[in-house]
């Protein structure tokens, strides 16, 4: 694993706890909530950690882990999951790693009209 991968938040079904990076505060409450919602229900329904983190590139990444031993984790609905979330969320996903490229990597937007009219 890369190191210059940062985390944006998570949770356990381990544990019972949401994380969220402090680097990540300034992000709108309302997104925020939706991201608690969205790891909290998550491993709820399958079980482990789910971990949201942005690439070196900027893309962000859905990681799911299990401890080996979890009999209570769904490996299929995990699977399931990611996906639905990816088509349901993808609005907000895109968003989340167009703010990560702009104001972490000083990526420019594109399509961005930078002309003085």
């Amino acid at each position: 694993m890369s190191q210059d991968r940062v985390v944006l938040c998570g949770a356990s079904a381990y544990e019972q706890k949401y994380y969220l990076n402090e680097d990540f505060q300034s992000l709108p409450s309302q997104i925020q909530d939706e991201l608690k919602i969205m790891c909290v229900l998550f491993t709820e329904d399958v079980g482990g950690v789910l971990t949201l983190v942005f690439s070196e590139e900027g893309e962000l990444l859905l990681e799911v882990f299990a401890e080996e031993n979890d009999l209570f984790y769904d490996e299929i609905g995990s699977e399931l999951k990611i996906r639905q979330i990816q088509r349901e969320k993808a609005e907000l996903l895109q968003s989340l790693e167009s703010y990560y490229k702009v104001f972490f990597l000083g990526e420019e937007l594109y399509g961005a009209d930078t002309t003085d009219r």
